[in-house]
């Protein structure tokens, strides 16, 4: 699976805490960073169940990004 980058960008994955007991995962990108996650997850779309994408600030993400796996599923 080729995995494309669009020069200049930014993602950031965190997780917010809010009331209640209840955390949300937020995947926040500039313009290069969303196309680039878009060409992604087409690419991964039409892999094999199974194949994932691993995002961690060593190698895509922002610095103080928690990890992110994106898998095909069935």
């Amino acid at each position: 699976m080729k995995i494309e980058w669009i020069d200049g960008f930014e993602i950031l994955v965190k997780v917010d805490h809010v009331k209640d007991n209840h955390d949300e995962v937020v995947i926040a990108a500039n313009r290069e960073g969303m196309l680039s996650l878009a060409k992604q997850l087409t690419a991964l779309a039409e892999a094999a169940p199974g194949e994932h994408i691993h995002y961690d600030e060593y190698n895509s993400l922002e610095e103080g990004s928690m990890e992110l796996i994106i898998e095909r599923a069935e």
